[in-house]
C-alpha cells in the first residue's frame, strides 16, 4: 500500500494551515484516522462518499474509498449470517457450542459465536480471520475494525468463553494488523477500553451509541480524541444532539440509520457534526 510519510503529511498540513486533516502517526508505524474527520459508515453497501467525508468504513468484501482514510470491517468474533455453511462445513470445531448446540447472538439472527476458549482454537481462528486482515491490507485499506469483541457477554454463553479468551484473540488480531501496516480499532465494549488500549494494543476506538448509553468518556480516557462515534436514528434524537453539544470538533460523530443502507435506499440517513 502507498502511504504518505508522517513528515510529508505534516508539511502539507502546515502549508494548508490545517490542524486535523491528516491522519496522525500511531505506534508500530501505522496511521490513525484524521482526528474529528467526517466519517461515513457504509457497511450496508458501498457508495461514493460526500465531498467532505474524510474517513470511510466498508466491509472487507468491498474496496477502499479512493482518496479517503479507509477502514475495513471484519466480523472477527462471530460469523456473518451468510457464512453459516462455510463455518459449519469447513470449521465446525471453531464454533462455540453449549450442550451441543451452537450459540447464536440473539440480537443478530444467523450470527454464531466463534470459540476463542483455548490457545489452539485461537490459533486456528487466526489462520482464517488473519487472512481476511491480510486481504484488507492487500486491497489498500488503512485500518481494520474487528467486530464483536464483547462476544463473551452474549446471552447463552454462560462462561463457555471469557473476557480473557476474547482479549487473547484480540491481541493476536492486533499483532496481525500491525504486521500488515494497518491500524486497528477497538469496537464497542466501552468498559474494557483500558484493557483494549493497554493489553490488546488497539490504536483507536469505534463506539456505537456511546452518547445514548453515556459511556463516551470511557473511550476518550484511553484513546483521547481518536474516537469515532456512531449514533442511530432508531434511538431518541437527543443522544445525537447531546453528542454534538459535548464533542463536536473533538472527535468524529455521525447519525446513521441502523441498517446503514446505501444513499438512495429507503431508510437512508446520514448526518455529522
Amino acid at each position: 500500500m502507498k502511504r504518505v510519510s508522517a513528515v510529508a503529511a505534516a508539511t502539507v498540513c502546515v502549508l494548508l494551515l490545517c490542524t486535523a486533516a491528516v491522519a496522525a502517526p500511531a505506534r508500530h508505524g501505522v496511521r490513525l484516522p484524521p482526528v474529528a474527520g467526517v466519517f461515513d459508515y457504509q457497511l450496508g453497501g458501498s457508495y461514493h462518499p460526500a465531498r467532505d467525508v474524510r474517513i470511510v468504513d466498508r466491509d472487507r468484501t468491498s474496496t477502499p474509498a479512493p482518496g479517503r482514510y479507509s477502514i475495513c470491517y471484519v466480523n472477527a468474533f462471530q460469523t456473518q449470517a451468510d457464512q453459516h455453511r462455510f463455518w459449519t462445513r469447513e470449521h465446525p470445531h471453531l464454533l462455540l457450542r453449549r450442550h451441543g448446540k451452537l450459540v447464536q447472538d440473539p440480537g443478530w439472527p444467523g450470527e454464531y459465536l466463534l470459540d476463542t476458549s483455548s490457545a489452539a482454537k485461537r490459533a486456528a481462528l487466526l489462520k482464517i480471520v488473519g487472512r481476511w486482515i491480510d486481504g484488507c491490507a492487500d486491497k489498500g485499506f488503512d485500518a481494520v475494525e474487528p467486530d464483536n469483541l464483547d462476544s463473551w457477554t452474549r446471552q447463552g454463553v454462560h462462561g463457555a468463553i471469557t473476557e480473557s479468551d476474547d482479549f487473547a484473540f484480540a491481541a493476536l488480531l492486533v499483532h496481525r494488523a500491525h504486521a500488515d501496516g494497518l491500524a486497528i480499532a477497538q469496537k464497542n465494549a466501552a468498559e474494557q477500553s483500558r484493557a483494549g488500549r493497554t493489553k490488546a494494543g488497539f490504536d483507536f476506538a469505534i463506539a456505537e451509541e456511546c452518547s445514548e448509553y453515556r459511556e463516551c468518556d470511557s473511550y476518550t480516557r484511553w484513546y483521547g480524541r481518536h474516537v469515532i462515534e456512531i449514533e442511530y436514528t432508531d434511538n431518541p434524537r437527543s443522544a445525537y444532539t447531546r453528542a454534538c453539544r459535548a464533542h463536536a470538533g473533538r472527535f468524529s460523530i455521525i447519525l446513521r440509520d441502523r441498517d446503514v443502507v446505501p444513499r438512495g435506499h429507503k431508510g437512508y440517513h446520514f448526518q455529522h457534526c
